[in-house]
């Protein structure tokens, strides 16, 4: 493998794990304070992209041209639809299962997924949908291409971290989701209103998965299936960077996607996701706890 090769692979894979580290981290909120894998995430990221294709075409409609001003537009649509749907979900469906075992809501959030699709297939067909994306040239540094695309793509997933940690850091809602997290008895008896809490956390759950599904939109087609594309990077992210770890989770689907772009050398593009399977593997055969966990003991 040349040098110039590699570079873009790596660049590649720094892209795709910023795209990947939306979900992920959105899995890892949930996780950390609502103690259940979110497994509808990548669903919610699906009906981001199609919410995200409407606007498109809405923006384009009104005048905006087909370009990243109208993809700013598709985002906000996304990230709105994907918070609705994500508060709906815990207000009608998990709350009410708060103090059931966490297989239940784990199950319950498989069929939110399978709801989700079904819907999103009945009314939108099979059809596989594309951005309306302007056709640029990839700038060229002797050999290492770069699309303008991309490199919107990783600024705007990198510009909505920052400010999702940001936000856990400090703000007064984002400290006391920290302290929940960190031990919910003790915060409930501190006075934390949790219920409160909870619809912010959603919220931002929900707006991550819906950029999230137009990011990967723009790079691959939008179709029902889309979201299971990119739920078993995120959750494999999850578990890599260390569950309930937000930082873990960006760090992991960064070593992710960087992991899966070198793969496809051997395995070619459409196995790479085998990778996510593997790193699931052998993560919780060495390091359970995952890179930036912390092992519980058990009490």
């Amino acid at each position: 493998m040349s040098a110039v090769t590699l570079v873009n692979l790596l660049l590649n894979g720094l892209i795709e794990g910023a795209v990947i580290a939306l979900p992920a981290l959105a899995l890892t909120l949930v996780m950390a304070i609502a103690r259940f894998p979110q497994a509808s995430t990548g669903d919610l990221a699906t009906l981001g992209a199609y919410v995200g294709i409407g606007g498109q075409a809405l923006a384009v409609a009104a005048g905006i041209s087909a370009s990243m001003t109208s993809m700013a537009v598709a985002s906000l649509g996304a990230a709105l639809a994907g918070a609705v749907v994500s508060v709906l979900a815990w207000r009608l469906i998990f709350l009410r299962l708060t103090r059931a075992p966490m297989v239940a809501s784990l199950l319950a959030a498989i069929g939110l997924a399978f709801l989700l699709r079904s819907l999103i297939t009945l009314v939108v067909g099979h059809d596989q949908r594309t951005f309306a994306l302007p056709l640029v040239r990839a700038w060229n540094w002797g050999g290492v291409r770069l699309l303008p695309s991309d490199l919107v793509i990783a600024c705007t997933a990198l510009a909505i971290l920052a400010a999702v940690f940001a936000w856990l850091r400090f703000s007064r809602s984002g400290r006391l989701l920290r302290a929940l997290a960190d031990n919910a008895d003790l915060a409930r008896l501190s006075g934390i209103r949790t219920r409160a809490l909870m619809w912010r956390l959603w919220a931002v759950a929900g707006a991550l998965s819906g950029v999230g599904g137009v990011l990967l939109g723009v790079k691959s087609v939008v179709m029902p299936e889309l979201g299971w594309e990119l739920l078993l990077p995120a959750f494999a992210a999850m578990i890599l960077g260390g569950i309930g770890s937000p930082v873990g989770a960006v760090a992991g689907a960064l070593l992710l996607g960087v992991g899966q772009e070198i793969s496809v050398q051997w395995v070619g593009p459409s196995y790479k996701i085998v990778v996510s399977f593997v790193v699931l593997l052998v993560v919780l055969l060495i390091r359970p706890a995952g890179l930036f966990g912390r092992p519980e003991a058990i009490r």
